[in-house]
């Protein structure tokens, strides 16, 4: 990152690990098509297969992996390819959620995110649900809601974009992640699958459900980022609990407060003050955060996600949010902190 700026969006993506760029590096060097039938392509399919099985030992996961281009589009295959009659979708998941599936029936949550099941029916739905909402950070008790939806006959899938290398997996039939949010390169991800039985094929590469060329110099980066492993996590949240306590101590609302969230997000309302005009002031300041998902932080449509929890439209304009990884610093933390006290303070002089 630039020598002398605090970067406070790791959820949007975070710095390669230095583990991933030299298994990159390597890779790039004896590169072949894992699908060529000669000595170049056996060698390549052989890394390639060992990579997979290297991340599902690195994230204890013991069924299918199919490599993809990363979250977005593990969760097209799954919305699109599962075994279902249904599909349900909380009103707090990603866009690409909804992009994927925009006629996904939605699932209310309460005003602390949470989501009600209620509504899920069928004889064997689909149910889409965020492990860490990557607005807020809220997690959702996913172990409760996988038995809710068995007993309904249905399939989870569970949305770890933000939590894959940093919590444990969840219980679900599905499970999606991307590998620039946990230090591997952007381009690359994977859908987890419990049970090939429950996805329809396509044909070509990826075991037969998801054809092109699979991206192995990523995908080696991606099993070298995964086996450094979470251990940072305790570290940050301790930096988020001090975050907390300063934006609390200068007024300001923390969204979610009263539930879990992951250490590594957080969000602070603001108030009297757009979230726009902040993030603008921050950046002047050498402080890179975001308002909402990077996805639409540029966007003048307020948060669904806060919508959804019942937040008003003003309100919900004055939350940014703050992302943590690996390499962020006490440093970084005090100098947002003291920047926000300081915004917060003029603007009730004003």
């Amino acid at each position: 990152m630039p020598q002398g700026r605090a970067y406070l969006d790791h959820a949007a993506t975070t710095p390669l690990h230095p583990a991933a760029r030299a298994a990159m590096a390597e890779a790039l060097d004896r590169w072949a098509n894992p699908s060529s039938p000669h000595a170049e392509g056996r060698a390549a399919h052989a890394a390639l297969e060992e990579a997979r099985a290297r991340i599902a030992t690195a994230l204890g996961w013991t069924g299918k992996i199919v490599f993809t281009s990363g979250a977005s589009e593990a969760l097209a295959i799954a919305l699109g390819r599962a075994k279902t009659d249904r599909l349900f979708a909380s009103a707090v998941e990603h866009d690409a959620i909804f992009r994927a599936a925009p006629h996904a029936e939605r699932l209310a949550v309460d005003g602390e995110g949470m989501v009600a099941l209620d509504a899920i029916a069928g004889e064997r739905p689909l149910v889409a649900i965020q492990h860490a909402n990557n607005e807020t950070g809220i997690i959702q008790p996913l172990a409760e809601i996988a038995g809710t939806v068995r007993e309904k006959g249905g399939l989870l899938l569970a949305d770890c974009a933000q939590t894959a290398g940093k919590l444990p997996l969840p219980d679900a039939d599905f499970i999606a992640l991307s590998g620039h949010k946990f230090g591997a390169s952007p381009g690359v991800g994977a859908l987890l699958v419990r049970d090939f039985a429950t996805l329809e094929a396509v044909g070509g590469q990826e075991q037969g459900y998801r054809m092109g060329t699979e991206n192995l110099p990523a995908i080696l980066g991606m099993a070298a980022a995964l086996e450094a492993g979470g251990d940072w996590m305790a570290e940050a949240a301790r930096l988020r609990a001090r975050l907390d306590a300063a934006i609390l101590a200068a007024g300001g609302e923390i969204v979610g407060e009263g539930r879990p969230r992951i250490a590594t997000i957080g969000g602070y309302r603001m108030t009297g003050v757009a979230a726009t005009a902040q993030l603008i002031q921050f950046d002047m300041m050498g402080i890179a955060v975001s308002a909402g998902s990077a996805c639409s932080s540029g966007s003048l449509k307020p948060s669904h996600v806060l919508a959804a929890m019942g937040w008003d439209e003003t309100a919900a304009r004055e939350v940014v949010r703050v992302s943590f990884g690996r390499s962020t610093t006490e440093a970084e933390i005090d100098r947002f902190a003291a920047a926000w006290a300081d915004m917060a303070a003029k603007r009730r002089a004003a």
